[in-house]
């Protein structure tokens, strides 16, 4: 019998069913997610695209409750390494995000580094290594930003490494964590993400548990995933072809990440994401249910 992983928190996001944008005609509509989220067993969702769920905070609230769904936390995607003339841009987008996680009562905010590389038209857009100065006003714009958004809001950030972005691989990351006051900036941990940019992700908790705030549950296709290294794939074009696939089927394995998630001591969140953006409108209930009975069968 698995040991239960008490202090781990499962749900699942807008990610899951496809969801990247806050309108697009590929996507299914929001009711048919919240419906579907809470069929396959999950309690807490996150937000996905601000615009995709309703935005006026009374509405959510109804049509979550009458799900028995509950918020973990909302997502907002930054460019700070560009510095302070980006900060105004950056809060007002923040605000609007902020205002309605805080409303929904969560108490995370996902912070996403912009992507170095389109993912439609996989142009490079900037170059894949920032400069000295580049990381400066990366980790003080966090900082700013965290402390900004915990005194408005109440809400703490994670800072999600992820492909094509500047905080992406064990390098990047431990840079990035090291350049960081841990009072004001800690990590979500996407499996999927760190391991498709080469890393490991109970190394990373072991390591640097007390930086990790939050849990991004997702595994990646190794055989897929050599092809896109091999063949530098974007990340957009290298999700259609199945990089991020259903667990327990790929890598890294979860039951020890979760393990080492509860070794902490502390409550966490452990969303399910698995970049599936397009997909047929049938396909994520299915993978929805087999995921959440899988967690159960580790104890989550």
């Amino acid at each position: 019998m698995t040991a239960p992983l008490d202090r781990i928190r499962v749900g699942s996001a807008p990610d899951s069913w496809g969801v990247w944008f806050p309108d697009d005609p590929q996507q299914v509509p929001w009711e048919r997610f919240l419906d579907e989220v809470s069929e396959a067993g999950y309690s807490w969702i996150e937000l996905g695209p601000y615009g995709y769920l309703p935005s006026d905070p009374a509405r959510l609230t109804a049509e979550i409750d009458k799900r028995d769904l509950k918020v973990s936390a909302g997502t907002v995607f930054t460019g700070l390494h560009r510095g302070p003339s980006v900060w105004d841009a950056t809060w007002e987008h923040v605000s609007e995000v902020a205002a309605l996680t805080q409303a929904m009562g969560a108490k995370h905010l996902v912070v996403i580094p912009s992507f170095w590389r389109d993912d439609k038209t996989a142009e490079i857009i900037e170059p894949p290594e920032l400069t000295a100065e580049q990381w400066a006003h990366l980790t003080k714009g966090m900082e700013r930003l965290g402390h900004e958004v915990k005194e408005t809001y109440g809400l703490d950030i994670v800072v999600h490494p992820h492909a094509d972005t500047h905080i992406d691989t064990e390098d990047h990351v431990e840079r990035f964590l090291d350049s960081t006051d841990s009072d004001l900036v800690n990590l979500c941990l996407d499996t999927g993400h760190y391991a498709y940019c080469g890393g490991d992700s109970v190394k990373l908790i072991e390591t640097y548990g007390e930086r990790i705030g939050y849990l991004h549950l997702k595994q990646v296709d190794p055989a897929i995933l050599a092809d896109v290294v091999k063949n530098e794939v974007p990340f957009g074009p290298a999700v259609q072809r199945g990089v991020m696939c259903e667990p327990p089927s790929g890598v890294p394995e979860l039951e020890p990440v979760l393990v080492a998630a509860q070794r902490l001591g502390v409550d966490l969140f452990a969303i399910v994401e698995q970049d599936m953006y397009p997909c047929e409108p049938d396909k994520p209930l299915p993978i929805a249910v087999r995921t959440r009975k899988f967690l159960r069968s580790c104890g989550a």
